[in-house]
Order: C-alpha cells, then structure tokens, then sequence
C-alpha cells in the first residue's frame, strides 16, 4: 500500500485552528479516560543545551495512539537557532501515521503548522475548564508565532478583553499588536517590562528564555500560569507556592520545562500534581474550584494530539485528492 505525503499547503487546506482546538479537546479526554496511550517523548539534545554537538538543536520523538481515532503515529519535532538566521521557522517537524492493525505507514506530512496550532489549543482547551466566564483578560511573554497561535485559539474559546504582551524585541510585541487587533476584542497593551505583562486571568509564557522571569509577587490570587517554553520561565516560589498543579503529562512534566529542576532537586515530587487536563476534561478531576486559586498549568505538548489532528487532515486530504503518494516497500 502507499503513503500519503503531504506539504504544510496541504494541511492548510483541510483543516483550520478551530477544529484543532476541538481535535485537542476530545484528544484530552481519551488521556483521562485512559482510551488514548502516550508514552514519555524520547529527546536528543544536539547542542540546545549539551556541550556536543554544537548545533544549538534538539529533536524529540513523540509517539502516541490516539483511541477516538483508532490510529497510531509518531512525531519527530525539534527546534534549531539556526533556522531563524536563514529565515525558516524555528520548528522543523514531521509527523508518520500507521494503521495500528498491520502496522502500514498512512502518511507523512509536515508537522511545523499542526505543532503551532495544537500547542495554541491545548491551552485554549486547558482554560475552558479552568477558567469560568465567557471573557478572559491575557498577560503574554513572548509576541513569536506561539503567541500569535495561543491567543488566536483562545479566542475560539472565549472573548478576549485584554492582552498585556511583552517581548524582548517591542518590535516584535508591536507586531503582534498589529497583527491580532481583530483577534482580540479589547486593547492589546505592549508592556515595557516584564512586570508590567503579569497581569489577567491568564499568563500565558511561549519564550525561549532560560531565565525564571515571571516572578511570584506579581501572580495575583486567581491568576492562571501557562509557562510553555523548554525551560522554568517561572520562579521557584511560584511553583511551590501554587495553589494547584495541572499538568497534560505527568512523566513528561517531572523531567523537562518548568518542572524539572526542582524534581532534581527534590523539592517537587508526582504527588504535588493536583490533575492532569486528560482527567479534567474527562470529569475525573475538577476544573476551577476557587476564585483566588493560583494555578499553574502545564501544556507541555504530547505527540497524541499531533496524531490526532494529523489523522483528520489525512482523512479529508484524500476525500479531495490532495497531496502526493509512495510505495516505500
């Protein structure tokens, strides 16, 4: 049998950032109800953070069956500095897809647009059951392509009131002001420090910065914290001062991102998480329990939900023709 390969034009095609969000959601569920299996992603560090090799990258691969969809697949995604230099996204990414019964490859596409818009949406769908109300008012660190695709899916969610966005670049923040003024239904505030962005129901972090810039004197009660990027973003107190921990992947959040240097060093363990969004979602787990809870979130990204929307995009992919095909074997 042939493989489907398809471009990021392709995908584009069949697919908008409204259904990932609900792609993400029901992805969710399966992790809480057990229907949907993801194990730990697998890294390999060629210079993001080790002494060798000097490539500034990392890949990681990122396997899940996805339930709901009765398919199987892998994602082998990473990011690399240099790309930006030559004008290419940060993230390189492609993803495979089987059939779990006889093991045949379905497919191999892109994975660079699906990763942007379902990291977007897992926040989006974190904040439909953690946050109550129809309106939400965003802080946001980081004005790139992931701050671009988390408030345009949570607008999907909700009505945006207000961002407060900073950026090391306020070319970029003022950029993105540009950019998503009829995303956002409120101002869009490009703040002049990091401070002054610490501000919402929601803060949302989607940087690249090894520093813990978020401080927890600035998260007020009833404040929710995504922090995204591959390293803590936010401080110590703030972590060990939060009221609840929610995570999308408990093996994966102890061992990188914000986590992962106070698990080393033993001062955060697995029972300090309150939930996972799989259990959330699923009803196993409460959403919101108080108005003055901090909470901090953790989206950190599971290869489920790139099957997952990449499973939809190959079904309608070939109800209109689309892409190209080959026989490996």
């Amino acid at each position: 049998m042939s493989t489907v390969l398809l471009s990021q034009k392709d995908i584009m095609k069949v697919i908008d950032l409204e259904e990932v969000v609900q792609i993400v959601e029901k992805t969710f569920e399966g992790l809480g109800n057990g229907t949907t299996i993801n194990p730990t992603k697998v890294g390999l560090d060629l210079g993001e953070t080790a002494s060798y090799p000097p490539y500034q990258g990392f890949m990681n691969a990122m396997p899940a069956y996805v339930g709901w969809r009765d398919v199987a697949g892998i994602k082998w995604a990473g990011g690399f500095l240099e790309r930006k230099k030559i004008g290419l996204p940060y993230i390189t990414s492609l993803i495979l897809l089987i059939d779990p019964k006889i093991g045949n490859f379905t497919a191999v596409m892109d994975g660079e647009w699906i990763t942007t818009m379902r990291t977007g949406a897992q926040t989006a769908v974190a904040l439909k059951y953690l946050h109550k109300g129809p309106s939400i008012r965003l802080g946001l660190y980081g004005a790139g392509a992931q701050g671009h695709s988390q408030t345009e899916a949570i607008s999907k969610v909700f009505d945006i009131e207000e961002v407060r966005v900073y950026d090391i670049s306020r070319a970029a923040a003022e950029k993105y002001a540009s950019d998503m003024k009829d995303v956002v239904k409120g101002p869009i505030v490009v703040a002049d420090t990091p401070r002054d962005a610490a501000w919402g129901d929601a803060i949302v972090c989607v940087t690249q910065s090894k520093e813990k810039f978020v401080k927890n004197e600035w998260v007020k009660p009833g404040t929710i914290v995504f922090p995204m990027g591959s390293y803590q973003e936010v401080d110590d107190e703030f972590i060990l001062s939060a009221d609840r921990v929610v995570v999308d992947h408990i093996g994966q959040c102890l061992h990188r991102g914000a986590l992962k240097e106070l698990v080393e060093a033993g001062k955060f363990e697995e029972k300090d998480i309150d939930a996972t969004i799989g259990e959330v979602v699923a009803g196993k787990k409460p959403g919101k329990i108080s108005d003055s809870d901090r909470v901090l979130c953790i989206p950190i990204g599971t290869g489920a939900m790139d099957v997952a929307v990449a499973s939809v995009v190959l079904e309608r992919a070939r109800a209109k023709g689309l892409g190209s095909s080959f026989n490996f074997v």
